[in-house]
């Protein structure tokens, strides 16, 4: 890619980009939420065109008016949220839009034998008769890649693969993308996470602001040398001691149990509080119970027994906690999948800014626009939220700013509880020191703050005390002092501490 330039409307995405990326290898591509990675592969893969610039591909210049064309010339993308439809079987998944024949039967024998060809010669396993909505993220994932493969994709673009794998399904990504290499696949990776970077590329690029600002062999940079080449600066990630000792227990819960509609036990006698002056990290792999428990304690879902007591105010299963009473407590709370729970993506930013507190903004039963579309302004100014376009659709900022809004529209009540999952899922390294900086000073204002995450650095940076989950159950709860990756990773694999 030569001389790539691509503006919307007053934001300069891609600045006369050169990127090249040599066959049979892994180039990582990094940088800030909204550096124009993604925009620079849309433009690759034909979702957008440049206003400038060409593209080469194998020794060939290449017009891409549109993804049927990149299909064409071998590139394929699996994008960062799933393109499936969670209702059709994985089969018929990698056939939609690709049918060898407008029968169906024929179809389906023919695109099965193809899939499992490649199965067996990548490793990458999928069932493909169950549907979508029935698989794991790690599957699907699979999936994904199959699809793009199975179109005859050389060259696979990859955008933050691992924001939603278990590290046990991150080690089985890298392996197969490994294995995808030593057979002549080019892997063009967009992620956040520098150690991946470190691990899995051969080469890397870094852009800042829309521009190329260091491109180097993978042997010849560092972790440290990439944050900074990113943020223009040095960032610290380092753990902060607490300002001072946890006071009084702001949340309370008691033997929580809490079974699905399929009768699997999903909290099993979960026990826990919430002191002012501290951060709790909740570690475990993904589905083990996390995700349940911070509903319960947001008011989205009644447990079946077990007791909750918030300030001077108790709930139980049959009268529980619900999210607006929450509020009004002043807990706020942070879902961990942000386009699911914590934004409504075709409205504007002023508007997904707003949900949960329309209160503020009702007079006699009218709405109040200006002052709703002002103070998501000042809360761009405050956390940071790039463009700082409360006009905006909340789908077309990154996914680090989608994050930075939902944060920002939480701490803007100063709550005394913040419930946070996933705190930096998907976000850069300078967003993530930001986010970091930002939950520390709740806890050093008198806040209790309680942070799930499925990446251990995030805990053993944040928490001044750890809670280990495992199929439902805490196996185990340390003082940070006490808290190693081994030590928490032994606890998360079922180890009683």
């Amino acid at each position: 890619m030569r001389g790539i330039d691509k503006r919307f409307g007053a934001v300069h995405a891609n600045r006369a980009v050169d990127l090249t990326v040599a066959a049979g290898t892994v180039h990582g591509i990094v940088g800030e939420n909204g550096a124009g990675k993604s925009t620079l592969m849309s433009i690759l893969y034909g979702f957008y065109q440049a206003d400038g610039g060409e593209i080469e591909i194998e020794g060939r210049t290449a017009r891409i008016s549109g993804s049927r064309e990149a299909i064409s010339l071998g590139i394929g993308m699996v994008h960062q949220h799933f393109m499936l439809v969670d209702t059709l079987s994985a089969l018929d998944n990698v056939m939609l839009g690709a049918e060898p024949t407008f029968r169906l039967t024929p179809a389906r024998a023919t695109v099965r034998a193809g899939l499992q060809a490649l199965m067996d010669r990548t490793g990458l396993v999928v069932a493909l008769d169950a549907a979508v909505a029935e698989l794991p993220v790690g599957e699907r994932q699979r999936l994904e890649i199959l699809k793009a493969l199975y179109r005859g994709a050389r060259i696979l673009i990859l955008d933050e693969p691992t924001a939603v794998l278990t590290p046990l399904e991150t080690e089985q990504l890298f392996a197969t993308l490994r294995q995808l290499r030593e057979q002549g696949t080019t892997i063009l990776l967009i992620t956040h996470k520098l150690k991946e970077i470190m691990a899995l590329c051969d080469r890397v690029t870094v852009m800042r602001q829309g521009a190329v600002v260091l491109d180097a062999e993978i042997a010849d940079t560092s972790v440290d040398g990439l944050a900074e080449a990113m943020v223009g600066r040095r960032v610290n990630l380092a753990a902060s001691a607490a300002a001072r000792a946890p006071g009084e227990a702001l949340v309370r819960a008691r033997d929580l149990r809490w079974r699905d509609g399929l009768g699997v036990e999903r909290l099993k006698g979960v026990s826990l509080a919430l002191h002012r002056g501290e951060i709790v990290g909740v570690a475990g792999v993904s589905g083990n119970g996390q995700s349940e428990l911070l509903d319960a304690l947001s008011g989205l879902l009644a447990p079946q027994q077990g007791a909750l007591t918030v300030g001077a105010r108790g709930f139980t299963p049959e009268r529980w906690l619900d999210p607006a009473t929450a509020r009004t407590l002043r807990i706020a709370h942070v879902p961990e999948d942000r386009h699911k729970r914590g934004l409504v993506l075709p409205f504007a930013a002023w508007e997904s800014a707003v949900l949960g507190y329309l209160g503020r903004y009702c007079t006699a039963g009218w709405m109040q626009h200006p002052r709703m579309k002002s103070d998501t302004a000042q809360m761009m100014d405050a956390w940071d939220v790039r463009p700082r376009n409360p006009a905006l659709r909340s789908s077309k900022f990154s996914g680090g700013n989608q994050q930075k809004l939902v944060l920002a529209r939480e701490a803007l009540p100063e709550p005394e509880v913040l419930l946070v999952g996933q705190p930096t899922r998907g976000v850069d390294i300078g967003a993530i020191e930001f986010i970091h900086g930002r939950l520390r000073a709740m806890r050093d204002a008198g806040g209790a703050v309680l942070v799930v995450s499925s990446e251990l650095d995030e805990i053993l940076a944040l928490a001044d005390r750890v809670i280990v989950m495992n199929a439902g159950a805490i196996v185990g709860e340390l003082p940070i002092a006490e808290c190693s990756e081994s030590a928490l990773g032994r606890l998360m694999g079922g180890a009683v501490h």
